[in-house]
């Protein structure tokens, strides 16, 4: 059995050596732990001092990609170097490493194809009032959505099995954490959490430059995972709430048509026809949109199976390589 630990980093010299010299060379029930750098464009020569402190592999982005890319580049990384578990861990050691065996334990008594470490947030110290309650809030849509029970997240502290790491795919540049999820529980993957220590603060987070823009930048990915995982559902409230306000419109014409002859209440029928006719149009959307979610599920399939298939591929070469 092989865990890779893998870290996406963006000028981290500073807070890289610190965060691997907490990385473990031995977890319990993998015979071999190897670890992983994705430099993601970096120009403060972050991939050296990853090589000088005996990272094992370093795949380098010429330019910044985004901490999607570059945690999928991650993934498939692992998968082609045979990763049987795949744990996704920050460059600034947010994240206690020593709670690594608890994130992998689920996976090795395959209770769970991913498990994602559940920090203490009411405890954090360097997490504002308003950070906290977003946190939450953030968490509270996310399974809503995903119809799961994770507790945070937007932790990237998180550990995936080969096959659930084979079956993700990303969408958003911004971040993977809120996507990754929902899509793994439309997908029928089991999520598990797990409570995990996090460390001092070392630098300020880069991912949240401000509150409002972290909020927009969730709100926008929430719903763009909904059009994406859950079309019908989407379209079809926002649809209804339309005919609602139409319907109304409409009685409301009548209420008064039948009492004076409705003289002066034409601007209900006019919004009553306008609702009715929008709430028709997000209806067909929605089953446009399920039919075009039904090709994706497809393509997902036969994306898997050629990752798959080229996974193998490359196995046995590097198999008959050895053997020569």
């Amino acid at each position: 059995m092989k865990l890779i630990i893998q870290i996406p980093c963006l000028n981290e010299a500073e807070t890289l050596a610190v965060a691997l010299a907490d990385l473990p060379r031995e977890v319990e029930g993998f015979d071999t732990v190897e670890w992983l750098i994705i430099d993601d464009g970096s120009s403060d020569g972050t991939a050296d001092v990853a090589r000088q402190h005996g990272v094992d592999h370093v795949i380098r982005h010429p330019v910044n990609r985004g901490l999607a890319v570059g945690f999928m580049s991650g993934l498939d990384a692992g998968l082609r170097l045979g990763a049987d578990v795949i744990v996704n861990t920050d460059a600034d050691n947010q994240y206690c490493a020593a709670d690594i065996p608890r994130l992998t334990s689920p996976i090795l008594a395959q209770e769970a194809d991913i498990v994602i470490g559940a920090r203490p947030i009411e405890q954090t110290e360097h997490f504002s009032w308003i950070k906290k309650k977003l946190q939450r809030l953030g968490s509270w849509a996310v399974r809503v959505a995903s119809k799961t029970d994770v507790a945070d997240a937007p932790s990237g502290f998180r550990a995936m099995s080969r096959d659930a790491a084979l079956r993700l795919n990303v969408f958003s540049a911004y971040t993977y954490t809120l996507e990754t999820i929902i899509q793994a529980g439309q997908s029928n993957l089991r999520i598990a959490s797990v409570p995990v220590r996090t460390n001092a603060d070392l630098r300020p987070s880069r991912l949240v430059k401000s509150i409002s823009s972290y909020v927009k930048r969730s709100l926008l990915t929430i719903f763009r995972v909904f059009v994406i995982y859950r079309p019908m559902t989407l379209f079809l409230w926002v649809g209804s709430l339309f005919m609602l306000a139409g319907a109304i419109g409409g009685l409301r014409f009548l209420y008064y048509y039948m009492a004076d002859g409705g003289e002066g209440h034409v601007q209900s029928v006019i919004l009553t026809s306008l609702c009715i006719t929008l709430g028709m149009l997000l209806y067909m959307m929605g089953l446009v949109a399920d039919l075009i979610a039904t090709n994706r599920k497809l393509l997902e399939r036969v994306h898997l199976q050629l990752k798959t298939d080229n996974l193998a591929r490359a196995s046995l070469t590097h198999f008959r390589q050895g053997k020569d």
